[in-house]
């Protein structure tokens, strides 16, 4: 194990910058302390229950967990040293490695002393797994894991926590029993809602867990050294050291130091990034970003569609919504497609992987396509009749101008002039109008932006049944129970396949375009790691040659 004071750390900082070639003999890229924003200040570092951006970048350097995702998707083993899988697929046994350590530096003098770090149990994860299924929690994550044995009941309130099948045999063995074989359920054990949380530490911040730089521990990366926050002044920080009771031979951790700006928002991350005052931020648009200067890695995680309003007289008739979608001809919008947004035909997008490889790549969404003049043209005149109206005129599509380029909807309204005859326009407005109006139902028809939370599809189904524009469609058991009980990668695909084409049906989510997130980085970085769906930015093996 290694441990090394701030003074030496600063020494082999220093002799790494002094013994470095540049970037035509990058050594190892090793040391180096990242200058790196957050917008917004952290609402927690409660790994159970944050679920903003900025708290997730704090949370994925912080902690770890058993299972993580490498660069390809792949669910690859952390603090597990190996996992093993019942006969009927409902059993998960878990081996922890016994070097993982929890660290607290009480005396707050930057050295890691034998008596300030200790290991992580399986009874740490067990307890954390029992929070998230805590209703009094109401954790944001209690749902995806409401595929544990007994967890249902839990969730209601019926039955104390220990009624879930969640088990530590021993100090480094961990068992949970499924209702049913989950094709998924490793995915689960990757994301930060399963990482650990010392109970007796829990109970001694007395229900400040998470909230302040007191109030944490850290079996990851990097500990917290300092997060200073002021609503109405400046120079607010979070501070972050490689937590060396971790890094190992089986645990790499690149760089020495995070040093967060915690700012109010992408402008100003703009700002700073422009004067060299940080190293990489993430965005939606990447438009002023040179990728001969920068290096610019974008994740189609965005799916664009239409949605109608149902409390509207018109759209919230299935004749209408029909004759809309069927009569959308996609090829006549690829040309001002540049890069940023791609053609969709389904609700998951590429940026979600299975196996290894993106979801559209093991299902095509051409499979969902359906463009037909003359069926629409039918639906058009029956609605005409059930409603008795005449035409469709003033109509505009909402559309958060912060999100998309709406140029292309321009393309799509003329379509629908030439074959209906109807006059649909296009209103661009900024991100707080289009939530609050999408909010109050002051919207005819609008072009939303549909992401999870979460690297899976089922965490974008969910986040669709929790909408008021779908909720009418929401059959009575929900969209993802067969997901929970596919048992293998052709059954989990086959649900997949089935929802999507379930909803595509409704026509209460039209899917039009899929839409890049982008992680912009100076050129002398490697390996910074973005998950999209969280918006959590890893540092742990970043390499810098500067």
């Amino acid at each position: 194990m290694k441990k090394i004071s701030l003074l030496t750390a600063a020494a082999i900082f220093i002799l790494t910058a002094l013994t470095s070639c540049g970037n035509d003999d990058k050594g190892d890229g090793s040391g180096h302390m990242y200058d790196v924003p957050l917008v917004g200040n952290p609402k927690s570092l409660d790994p159970q229950f944050a679920d903003d951006p900025s708290s997730n970048t704090v949370i994925r350097n912080l902690y770890s967990g058993l299972m993580e995702t490498d660069a390809d998707g792949n669910i690859i083993c952390c603090n597990a040293s190996d996992y093993k899988v019942s006969d009927d697929g409902k059993v998960y046994t878990f081996y922890l490695r016994e070097d993982n350590y929890w660290f607290f530096d009480k005396n707050n003098d930057d050295i890691i002393s034998e008596e300030e770090y200790f290991p992580v149990t399986s009874h740490d994860y067990e307890f954390a797994l029992r929070r998230v299924l805590d209703p009094a929690m109401k954790s944001p994550y209690s749902e995806d894991f409401s595929c544990i044995m007994g967890a249902d009941e839990v969730l209601k309130g019926t039955q104390p926590l220990s009624f879930a099948e969640i088990y530590a045999p021993s100090d480094y063995t961990l068992q949970i029993v499924l209702k049913a074989p989950n094709e998924e359920f490793l995915h689960l054990m990757a994301t930060a809602a399963a990482y650990p949380c010392s109970e007796w530490f829990f109970d001694s911040t007395k229900g400040r867990y998470g909230l302040d730089d007191r109030s944490i521990m850290s079996n990851g990366a990097f500990y917290v050294r300092q997060w200073f926050y002021d609503p109405y002044g400046h120079n607010n920080i979070l501070y972050m050291k490689r937590n060396d009771a971790n890094w190992s031979d089986s645990y790499d951790i690149m760089p020495s130091f995070l040093s967060f700006t915690i700012e109010r928002d992408e402008e100003s991350v703009r700002e700073i990034f422009k004067d060299d005052e940080i190293e990489c931020f993430t965005t939606l648009d990447s438009s002023l970003y040179n990728p001969e200067r920068y290096n610019v890695e974008n994740f189609p995680a965005l799916t664009l569609g239409l949605i109608f309003n149902p409390d509207d007289k018109i759209f919230g008739n299935l004749n209408i919504r029909r004759a809309m979608a069927l009569s959308v001809e996609r090829s006549a919008t690829e040309n001002l497609l540049d890069g940023d947004m791609y053609t969709a035909y389904g609700i998951i997008p590429p940026a979600i992987k299975l196996y290894g490889r993106s979801y559209r790549e093991l299902v095509s969404d051409r499979v969902f396509y359906y463009y037909n003049e003359e069926e629409s043209l039918n639906c058009y005149e029956k609605a005409k009749k059930e409603l008795k109206f005449d035409n469709i005129e003033n109509i505009k599509i909402l559309v958060n101008a912060e999100t998309a380029d709406s140029r292309s909807l321009h393309i799509i309204t003329q379509q629908w002039q030439k074959l209906f005859g109807c006059l649909i326009g296009v209103e661009d407005v900024t991100a707080d109008e289009f939530d609050s109006r999408i909010e109050s139902g002051d919207y005819s028809i609008a072009l939303y932006p549909l992401k999870g939370n979460l690297a899976t599809g089922k965490s974008i189904i969910r986040e669709l049944e929790s909408k008021s524009f779908f909720a009418p469609a929401v059959p009575d058991d929900g969209m993802t129970a067969p997901l929970a009980s596919s048992s293998s990668p052709d059954e989990l695909i086959e649900a997949y396949t089935e929802i999507e084409k379930y909803v595509v049906g409704t026509y209460r989510f039209v899917p039009l375009f899929y839409k890049n997130l982008y992680l912009i980085s100076d050129k002398d970085n490697e390996f910074i790691e973005y998950d999209p769906f969280s918006g959590a930015v890893d540092y742990r093996l970043a390499q810098n040659y500067d």
